[in-house]
């Protein structure tokens, strides 16, 4: 098999086990740039569970080039109902662009009450604005 099937085969093969990892999860983010329409790659995204008064982190991740993270719960644990909270943590973004935001974080916090189905949070994202919702 010449170098260049063999790169096509094995990128077909991560493709596939990330989009296999992606729908066995059940929470994926995306961030767009409404500024240029491009994915914004290297943003910190965390997970948090409402604990009584508080929340609990479960995890961490950072933007792929894509812009997306596409497993957010924690691998090992089946979807809980309640209230979850994603962060974006948009001000280390635009420090590093040096780059004026007025949202340093971008709290969205929402409630999960099918555990069977899957939640996207797509965030599109300028300094001074964003919108989200609840995608497929």
């Amino acid at each position: 098999m010449t170098y260049l099937k063999k790169t096509a085969a094995a990128l077909a093969f991560a493709s596939l086990s990330s989009m296999a990892l992606a729908a066995a999860n059940p929470l994926s983010v995306h961030i767009l740039d409404l500024q240029s329409g491009q994915p914004t790659a290297g943003v910190t995204v965390t997970l948090e569970q409402k604990n009584g008064e508080g929340w609990q982190q479960l995890g961490s991740a950072v933007t792929n080039a894509q812009g997306r993270i596409t497993a957010m719960y924690p691998v090992d644990a089946p979807m809980q109902t309640g209230d979850y909270r994603i962060v974006f943590k948009t001000g280390e973004h635009y420090a590093r662009l040096k780059q004026e935001t007025f949202f340093p974080e971008i709290p969205v916090q929402f409630h999960v009450e099918k555990t069977d189905q899957h939640y996207h949070i797509p965030l599109l994202l300028s300094p001074f604005g964003f919108s989200t919702y609840r995608g497929n």
